[in-house]
């Protein structure tokens, strides 16, 4: 009998709003020890994180994992950069693709893969405009209006 797993979606809310994304990617993370734990207890945050090429591979900077609280030794930064695993193509493409001018790499969700395995969906993104933030923010407001059923 299989158990029932709690779901882990850590999203990154504020990249939506910040960036147009062009294209997604799904890739793993490298992580050490307790790091694994901590992302299932829903320990974990993508706020203020970003991927950046080092040496043709790919790294995430400022995703935060707690400390797993029953952890005795072998304790890693909770900011440290972890390594992003995708096939030699997608990064050839996307390390193509932020040498342009206006691109970036914004991690938007992170959660656990049936196999059991953390997961993060990456995006090549160009960022809004300030005309571009506040025409998003119109059309949030009118889409709640039509859920409510006001008139707008």
């Amino acid at each position: 009998m299989k158990e029932k797993r709690a779901k882990i979606d850590i999203r990154n809310r504020r990249a939506g709003f910040d960036y147009i994304f062009l294209e997604t990617y799904t890739a793993g993370v490298v992580l050490y020890g307790t790091e694994i734990k901590s992302i299932r207890a829903g320990k974990a945050s993508l706020a203020d994180t970003y991927c950046i090429f080092v040496n043709g591979e790919l790294y995430v900077k400022n995703m935060h994992i707690s400390e797993y609280f029953w952890a005795s030794f072998n304790r890693k930064d909770p900011k440290r950069d972890r390594k992003l695993l995708l096939n030699r193509k997608e990064l050839n493409k996307l390390e193509r693709s932020v040498k342009e001018k206006g691109l970036t790499i914004v991690p938007t969700r992170l959660y656990i893969a049936d196999n059991g395995y953390a997961k993060l969906d990456i995006a090549l993104a160009k960022g809004k405009k300030e005309y571009d933030k506040r025409e998003s923010i119109k059309d949030k407001d009118r889409r709640r209006a039509e859920q409510r059923g006001d008139d707008y």
